[in-house]
């Protein structure tokens, strides 16, 4: 591993810092790109304009049409966190502007696939539906919408990954990475999408005289949704990104939010006037993704939904003993997974460029979680498969796919596709995540298919695991309420949380629970606590240390200690 410092620029922190911000974070935000304190303005009038979005006012007209006649609308889910709280936010926003008739689907991992398929176009249009809205998904469903509207069904589409050679010919497409969509956050999150639509909506049934600026139905309420599916997804946390994310947590730490969220925060022991980002990414995500992935994403959708405090205490605790389950089936697979890799290559040699790795006791749900943790383990793009489990599909292997910075994932499974037709059944994803499906007799082909392209993309500093930190920590900032003012901060993907690094001396080492090293450093003159959670590796008497700041409290006193990211030359091996 190399340890690298992010560039600082010197007129950037010296404008923040004269407009107020405090040094530190002036010298952090810098480093990421802004330049003047309007950037960090949260409020809500400096939010993107709804009517800039592409598509939204002709979806805005659609969904005002549909409730002034009446009809039932019915949203189609996708089975992630992103698409649990896009549907709970379209459910609960179309409700607070006047539907009168709402219904939800959201398709089965396994049995259904990704997206609008027309089997469940055909379910939609059994229920009763006039509209449907697909939340999360709806781009590449060309069939899917084709089947709907030969049903008699108007269709919505709001999605925010990125189209294919065609669109679908639905009614209104509001997708700010389809061509023509002049909207300046690219990034928003499927459930951002449905907010702006919601915005959208809101200023045509205004328009139409439903109700003027001091009537209208408040939609502030819906951004603690919006905030942890737009974390939870991973998206960059751009400007404005960054707003939706920081009015949702103040909702949030102010006490005001769904009462599954409330809930999820509790079984997860955190405290709501202390959520952050981190908590969404870690405690909240997984938690609802856990349905999706093992059980049925309606219970994740119901618990977004419910407004009964002793309903969502139930649903929470349930989706809490789901995760429990899904982190030992994924912990099993990871110990499987990693001795497959081992065996991949001969311990004298390099480690191949790209790792496939299947095994038939492998879940499925869970394959793309385990394929992450390959990845970040080996520094390599990483697919995992797993025996498909729809119906009728016994011959074939689901895989997911993660990938490192420089290999663009899905353009990689194009070239396997077109240099070995017929090996790859179905594929689709972006630069850094992709899913394929595959014969089981082809697992070997493909194996060698894939790590070819690695081969003949990567090179070694492609292949070097870099960790991008903020330099040093001035020992005046090594203080717990210096990491509250921190944490009080959005970070996520693409606005990476503080990460330190520095030289530092090594007083003592132990391991605590037999996988995590437990430290003493002496950092500038004074003893300082830390952890590496997951490593057991012994550390030279001085070593070059990245690290993140947390407070730790024992016995009513809180006291800094430092979490180990990574030292330079480890390789984690």
């Amino acid at each position: 591993m190399k340890i690298e410092v992010r560039d600082v620029p010197p007129r950037a922190a010296w404008a923040l810092e004269q407009a107020g911000v405090h040094p530190l974070l002036a010298r952090l935000f810098a480093a990421r790109g802004v330049t003047q304190a309007g950037e960090l303005d949260e409020g809500l009038p400096r939010l993107l304009p709804p009517a800039a979005l592409h598509g939204a006012p002709q979806a805005a007209r659609l969904l005002a049409d549909a409730i002034a006649a009446g009809q039932r609308i019915c949203v189609v889910a996708d089975y992630d966190c992103d698409g649990a709280t896009a549907c709970a936010v379209a459910l609960r926003g179309l409700k607070l502007l006047g539907a009168p008739r709402l219904d939800y689907l959201v398709p089965d991992r396994v049995i259904d696939g990704y997206g609008l398929t027309p089997s469940i176009a055909e379910r939609v249009a059994a229920r009763g539906a006039d509209l449907l809205v697909t939340v999360d998904n709806g781009i590449a469903s060309v069939e899917g919408v084709a089947a709907a509207r030969a049903l008699g069904l108007q269709v919505l589409v709001t999605d925010h990954h990125l189209p294919g050679n065609a669109l679908p010919d639905a009614h209104a497409i509001v997708n700010p990475n389809q061509p023509g969509c002049a909207f300046e956050s690219k990034s928003l999150a499927g459930v951002g999408v449905m907010f702006y639509v919601l915005l959208a909506l809101r200023a045509e049934l205004r328009a139409r005289g439903a109700f003027d600026a001091a009537t209208q139905p408040r939609l502030d309420s819906l951004l603690p949704l919006v905030a942890l599916g737009t974390v939870a997804d991973v998206v960059r946390l751009d400007a404005n990104n960054r707003r939706l994310v920081a009015q949702g947590l103040k909702r949030i730490r102010a006490g005001h939010m769904p009462a599954g969220l409330a809930a999820l925060l509790t079984v997860a022991g955190r405290e709501p006037a202390r959520a952050s980002t981190f908590d969404f990414g870690f405690a909240l995500g997984p938690r609802i993704n856990a349905a999706g992935r093992l059980a049925d994403m309606t219970l994740g959708i119901e618990l977004l939904l419910t407004d009964d405090a002793a309903r969502a205490n139930e649903l929470a605790r349930t989706l809490d003993g789901i995760n429990r389950e899904r982190r030992d089936i994924e912990g099993n697979m990871r110990e499987q997974a990693l001795l497959r890799v081992q065996g991949l290559f001969d311990p004298a040699q390099a480690l191949p460029p790209a790792l496939s790795v299947f095994d038939d006791s492998f879940h499925e749900g869970v394959a793309g979680i385990v394929a992450s943790r390959l990845k970040d383990q080996w520094h390599r793009p990483a697919f995992v498969f797993a025996a498909s489990g729809a119906p009728g599909k016994a011959g074939e292997l689901k895989g997911s796919g993660r990938s490192i910075p420089g290999f663009h994932l899905r353009d990689a499974l194009d070239l396997v596709a077109k240099r070995h037709p017929g090996v790859l059944l179905k594929f689709g994803g972006h630069a850094m995540a992709a899913g394929c499906t595959i014969a089981r007799e082809q697992f070997s082909l493909f194996t060698q298919a894939f790590e070819q392209v690695a081969r003949e993309w990567l090179d070694e500093a492609t292949l070097t695991r870099r960790l991008e930190t903020d330099g040093p920590l001035p020992p005046e900032y090594r203080r717990p309420d210096l990491i509250d003012t921190l944490h009080r901060e959005v970070w996520g993907q693409g606005f990476a949380p503080p990460v330190f690094s520095e030289d530092v001396q090594v007083i003592s080492q132990r391991l605590v629970g037999e996988k995590h090293l437990a430290l003493k450093l002496r950092h500038h003159g004074d003893v300082v606590d830390a952890i590496w959670f997951g490593h057991t590796a012994p550390l030279p008497a001085r070593a070059r240390l990245a690290y993140r700041l947390e407070a730790d409290e024992w016995q009513g006193v809180r006291r800094v200690r430092f979490v180990v990211e990574g030292a330079e030359d480890d390789e984690g091996l």
